[in-house]
């Protein structure tokens, strides 16, 4: 038998159950995997918060792990190519990744980086893809400067890095305990607060191009609205409402068009960590059991890098 959490019902992780539940054999076409490591992610707590269309509770919570191959299903191949059993592997767009063991779509998993741990690899691909469908969304070209609202956190820092490998100048928002991280993967930081727009301006290189809101504040949305004055090079990950309410790009991860982006996304961005062109900053770990004081540290914000559970 296997464990896993699950949200019985909506609600916040107090509702989350730690439950033993069967690891079904994998037919053809998926794999099984005994789960090293599972990233951790605002999403895994947001879309068991409260009901969803076509949701039916309980629903296994967790969207990526890294892990080792026990089973593989009939003429079957992975993501990444032929695999055999003890394979070190990553699955992204998973559902139940917060498990001790679980069978997957085989399209889903790919060969883990070897210069990764298992705690880095498993938080690698939802903050990449999503950062790399915003510069997409942007089409961030370059020698341009763009402004990244967030960046100090998991997504913004995967933009900073993306950015620079594009040649793309980037100036972030961060508070006083994130701008070193931005410099770290060479952003210019500059302070949130009262007077952000001005405080942008004067730290750009040059105007600044298009804006990638990773926060979902009044003040970030009004201040890229402020200086990009072609929207359609303004996207949000957390503010869809603004975003159809004043003309801007909003993406999501389970919108057709960014799941596909995503899916075909995922391979190039294995190579880059491999290459050790995408670091994942990691703060800390707990155990499996503990993922509802985990998840309590993630929610609260400025964690400093990944989150992952470990089984």
């Amino acid at each position: 038998m296997a464990a896993h959490w699950i949200a019985p019902r909506p609600g916040t992780p107090e509702v989350w159950e730690f439950v033993e539940h069967e690891v079904p054999a994998p037919g053809s076409g998926e794999v099984t995997i005994a789960v090293r490591a599972a990233g951790m992610n605002p999403a895994d707590v947001k879309h068991v918060a409260s009901e969803r269309p076509g949701a039916t509770f309980p629903v296994p919570i967790g969207y990526e792990v890294s892990g080792v191959l026990t089973a593989i299903g009939p003429d079957t191949v992975i993501g990444s190519g032929a695999a055999r059993i003890g394979d070190e592997v990553v699955a992204f767009r998973v559902q139940g990744g917060y498990a001790t063991a679980l069978t997957v779509d085989a399209s889903t998993v790919f060969a883990k980086p070897a210069r990764l741990s298992h705690a880095e690899a498993a938080n690698l691909l939802l903050a990449g893809t999503t950062a790399a469908e915003m510069l997409d969304v942007v089409s961030a070209g370059a020698g341009e400067t763009i402004l990244v609202h967030g960046a100090s956190g998991a997504v913004g820092v995967s933009v900073l890095q993306q950015a620079r490998l594009l040649g793309v100048r980037v100036v972030g928002t961060a508070g006083e305990h994130g701008a070193e991280r931005v410099r770290r993967y060479g952003g210019i930081p500059v302070r949130y607060g009262d007077g952000l727009a001005a405080r942008v301006r004067e730290a750009a290189p040059s105007p600044v191009a298009a804006a990638l809101d990773c926060v979902g504040t009044a003040e970030a949305v009004d201040v890229s609205l402020d200086l990009v004055a072609d929207r359609s090079r303004i996207v949000t990950i957390v503010a869809a409402a603004r975003a159809a309410e004043s003309g801007f790009r909003a993406v999501a991860g389970a919108l057709p068009a960014s799941a596909r982006f995503r899916d075909a996304a995922r391979a190039r961005l294995l190579d880059l960590a491999a290459s050790g062109s995408l670091e994942v900053p990691l703060a800390t770990t707990y155990p499996l059991a503990d993922a509802k004081e985990a998840a309590a540290h993630l929610m609260a914000g400025h964690t400093g890098g990944k989150i992952a559970l470990i089984p």
